[in-house]
């Protein structure tokens, strides 16, 4: 199989993911299902990537479990995360704005919608397709390095929608703006490690020696999913959801606590 092929075949499977995902959304009516069944298709993606065999005779290296590895982790641990926050009830306020704007051609503009979340789960895939292909004999420092990354950023994004799942669940924070935890010191965390584990491949993929230059193609995933997050489908709307239920609260959050960096809070600025 050449490596056009895979790509083909698994654009095709992401496409076919999408339009399950546009399917049980409709039918549940809970647009939360889209975003666990993109995490599971990405992974699954990453790892046919990492790990189909290219010529029929390339074996399979360490290198490639080990990327093989981190894909289905990450997928793992976000997908059940989302499923169980989904079967818990509620609608994701980011879908229920683009309901309440398309109106009656929701069903329509949803579907090529998710296609085009399709299409970024590809070029997610491909940047661990670079990973996985470093042709370097022996696992190295970028190897170790991509792994802790990793690491830090399953850890990091669970430990902080565990922190934001119990504030929510507790009844009298209803109305209030998280500021538990990881939440002092970014307004959106969660997004901050989800864009961390996108550095763990480029980690992996980039020879420095300047033997591998298709390796530098993985940087095109963290600055995707960069500005994915901060600037189209991941903050915006969802501050805008913050800002009209609980205007004034959020209000104060936004004026003391980054926004996606983590850092200290700035002093509130005196009436």
């Amino acid at each position: 199989m050449t490596p056009f092929a895979l790509i083909f075949i698994i654009a095709i499977a992401l496409c076919a993911a999408m339009a399950l995902a546009w399917l049980v959304a409709l039918r549940t009516g809970q647009s939360g299902w889209i975003d666990a069944i993109w995490s599971f298709a990405v992974g699954g993606a990453g790892i046919a990537a990492a790990l189909m065999p290219i010529d029929g005779r390339e074996p399979v290296p360490e290198r490639q479990y080990l990327v093989a590895t981190l894909a289905a982790v990450w997928s793992l641990r976000l997908g059940f995360h989302i499923v169980a926050r989904t079967a818990a009830g509620g609608d994701d306020p980011r879908y229920a704005q683009l309901r309440r704007e398309w109106g009656e051609d929701f069903p329509r503009r949803l579907f090529s919608f998710l296609q085009i979340q399709a299409a970024a789960a590809l070029l997610l895939a491909s940047a661990i397709f670079v990973a996985a292909r470093n042709p370097s004999p022996a696992l190295g420092i970028g190897d170790w390095l991509g792994l802790a990354i990793m690491i830090a950023a399953v850890i990091g994004e669970g430990v902080a929608d565990r922190q934001l799942s119990r504030f929510r669940g507790d009844p009298a924070n209803r109305g209030k703006v998280c500021e538990a935890g990881l939440w002092a010191y970014s307004r959106h965390p969660n997004y901050f490690f989800e864009w961390l584990a996108w550095l763990a491949y480029v980690a992996i993929a980039v020879d420095l020696g300047g033997d591998y230059p298709w390796g530098y193609a993985a940087i095109a995933a963290p600055l995707f999913m960069y500005w994915l997050l901060v600037h189209v489908s991941g903050i915006p709307p969802l501050e805008a959801h913050m800002l009209r239920s609980r205007p004034q609260a959020f209000r104060d959050y936004q004026a003391r606590v980054n926004a996606f960096w983590p850092g200290p809070q700035r002093r509130a600025a005196q009436p």
